[in-house]
């Protein structure tokens, strides 16, 4: 354990491993890490975007993965969960006031640590909530991202009949009437965590068990369910990105990786948007649950093989590191 990162049985923290804290533009304490490649040839930085309700910490194999081959890494949690300040009294309940200013903080995470600190080229590896935030950020990205990895992304939810237009307009009521930050779903987080048997989003007992043993350790790093704000706040967002104006300014070219037994986001609602993707492509993992990252290895292995194939590594050769940039990390906070 560091005074930044954690690690649990099973669960040990990568090595080559940095962390800290930067100050958004509201003045909000953003906690990130970075982590250097282990393999030679070097390869660049990925920066890895969570989902909801994730932090940091469950990320930890995947960095492992990248390192092996060559490939850099940076997490932050995003404000309102993980190590991040919380915005609400109730530090359980999901909530932010807009997916912009989760771009926002992205935008500050590139400033303060990933282009002086990180070894480019620069790619993005993204899950739900996180690559939502990647394609809203896409045209403030375009300049410094080579490609995007999107793993299935939150643009409508699984099974429901009203589209998120609907969803939108809805909360949007709602908010108004002053119930924003009532829970929308799911409520406060369960004292006791769910069986495996009864869990949506991997198939993977063990993945399953090393990830909520993390939560059961670090109860501070874990969320309850998303309010009705953050509900309003995710399908603006979808509804945002789907404009056909907006998608023709994203010039990254992106790779989105649907899973065939998604019960959290809705599968349909992927492919039909990354058909209408000017430099897009898509890939459905047949069988696969949400977290394809945490996912069992018959599927995880087929997003690795295509997130390798999709990501350029060193054909083109390694930019070189900033001035004074090290191939390992060195630990250091930052203020902002």
């Amino acid at each position: 354990m560091t005074d930044v990162l954690y690690e649990t049985p099973g669960n040990p923290i990568p090595e080559h491993s940095a962390g800290g804290y930067f100050t958004a533009r509201d003045g909000k304490k953003i906690r990130y890490a970075r982590f250097a490649a282990t393999a030679r040839p070097l390869k660049g930085t990925v920066v890895i975007l969570t989902g909801r309700n994730e932090c940091i910490e469950k990320y930890f194999e995947t960095v492992r993965d990248l390192q092996k081959r060559g490939l850099g890494s940076v997490v932050m949690d995003w404000r309102g969960q993980g190590g991040s300040d919380r915005l609400l009294r109730n530090a359980e309940r999901g909530y932010v006031r807009r997916f912009d200013d989760y771009v926002d903080d992205l935008d500050r995470l590139f400033g303060e640590v990933v282009l002086p600190d990180c070894r480019g080229p620069y790619y993005v590896l993204a899950h739900s909530t996180g690559a939502t935030i990647a394609l809203l950020a896409s045209p403030t990205l375009v300049n410094r991202v080579r490609r995007m990895v999107l793993l299935t992304p939150f643009l409508g939810l699984a099974g429901q009949p009203v589209a998120m237009r609907t969803v939108r307009r809805i909360t949007s009521l709602l908010c108004w009437l002053g119930l924003g930050r009532l829970y929308a779903t799911g409520g406060p987080r369960r004292k006791q965590t769910a069986s495996f048997e009864s869990n949506t989003v991997t198939s993977d007992a063990d993945r399953y068990r090393r990830n909520t043993a993390i939560y059961e350790a670090l109860p501070k790093l874990a969320l309850g369910g998303p309010s009705i704000r953050w509900l309003h706040a995710v399908a603006d967002a979808a509804e945002r990105i789907g404009d056909p104006d907006f998608m023709a300014r994203n010039l990254i070219p992106t790779l989105i990786v649907a899973a065939g037994a998604d019960r959290v986001v809705s599968t349909r609602a992927i492919e039909t948007y990354a058909r209408h993707m000017r430099l897009g492509s898509l890939l459905t993992v047949e069988g696969a649950r949400h977290e394809l990252l945490q996912e069992a290895d018959l599927y995880r292995e087929q997003l690795l093989a295509a997130f390798d194939a999709f990501i350029p590594g060193s054909e083109d050769g390694a930019e070189e590191p900033p001035q004074g940039h090290a191939d390992a990390a060195e630990p250091r906070r930052q203020a902002g």
